[in-house]
């Protein structure tokens, strides 16, 4: 297992970097340094003095990967691609071109996304788990027909539909729960308790269908009807067998979303008003902040490989056949 991680975590790094190059890259063919100090000093003409200070207060007055006139390792050190990108390697994020603390602001955020994303997660599995079983249970039945009706209805609207009934009907209407907004807390449940509702019907869909078609291929193979000619009952085998050979897929599924967990929700964060991730993302894209963006794309590539690590693990977990090598 040790031998396992260390050799992950060795491929992790020529990934991360190339994730990190190719954002740095990408980011400054669509704006200049030049491009973003006129669009945050927020004024027409922007004199060129103005821009050279904006630039130099901010460091993007530096070359972007090799400084002809330094000595020595500077030459490759001093440079915006050392400071903006190689950085975050030893959890340097720096500071946004606003000025803030990017290690700060995540840290504070995260409590919001994950608030969210954690019950979404864990209730929307189990939910989605559920009926799939029930519908194999009772399948080729008319409550079969009609969930798979139901399903691809649910898959077939849009979230935001979900987002706006839900904040019409139980905010508006009924005014169980504020419309948006965020409060630290132990009322941030009445901020939260909405979007994670939301969250999860508008799931149900996709995921039901997804496990439902597992169980489906699970229930015609061969140790299936080994156990029914052993006389085991129907909920037996289902739950006790099926359930668990089924648990691989499920596994792929479950454990490579754990990472977006902690990224946040773009969508719901944005529409309910809270301060998580995933608002803190759209705002850098809107604003254009490099700073911001580069260092939740390094985050986000690094929870995904150590999402797929636990992906393998899980598996060993699950199924005593597979082996890590």
């Amino acid at each position: 297992m040790i031998h396992y991680l260390g050799r992950r975590f060795l491929y992790a790094l020529p990934i991360l970097f190339g994730v990190n190059l190719l954002t740095f890259l990408l980011f400054f063919i669509v704006n200049t340094p030049d491009d973003m100090a006129r669009m945050h000093l927020g004024t027409k003409h922007v004199s060129a003095a103005a821009i050279a200070r904006w630039k130099t207060a901010h460091g993007y007055d530096k070359p972007l990967f090799y400084h002809p006139q330094a000595h020595g390792s500077d030459k490759l050190t001093d440079t915006v691609f050392f400071d903006k990108s190689l950085r975050m390697f030893v959890l340097d994020f720096g500071q946004s071109d606003d000025g803030r603390n990017i290690s700060h602001e995540i840290e504070t955020r995260a409590g919001p996304s994950l608030e969210i994303a954690l019950p979404v997660f864990v209730l929307g599995l189990l939910t989605n788990i559920s009926f799939a079983l029930l519908l194999v249970l009772f399948r080729g039945t008319h409550l079969d027909r009609f969930g798979v009706m139901l399903a691809v209805a649910l898959m077939s609207i849009s979230g935001l539909f979900y987002i706006i009934a839900g904040q019409y009907l139980v905010a508006k209407l009924w005014r169980l729960v504020p419309i948006s907004g965020y409060v630290n807390g132990l009322d941030s449940w009445r901020f939260v308790v909405l979007p994670i509702a939301v969250s999860i019907i508008a799931g149900i869909g996709g995921g039901s269908r997804w496990y439902r078609s597992i169980f489906l291929e699970e229930m015609g193979k061969d140790y299936v009807r080994t156990a029914r000619a052993k006389g085991l009952s129907e909920w037996r085998i289902l739950f006790r067998h099926v359930l668990q050979n089924g648990l691989i897929p499920i596994l792929t599924g479950a454990v490579v979303v754990l990472p977006l967990l902690f990224m946040g929700s773009l969508l719901t964060e944005s529409f309910f008003g809270i301060p998580g991730l995933g608002s803190y993302i759209i705002d850098a894209i809107q604003a254009q902040d490099f700073a911001i963006v580069r260092a939740m794309v390094f985050i986000g590539s690094a929870l995904y490989i150590v999402g797929l690590s636990l992906t393998d693990i899980a598996y060993s977990w699950a199924d005593p056949r597979v082996r890590l090598s």
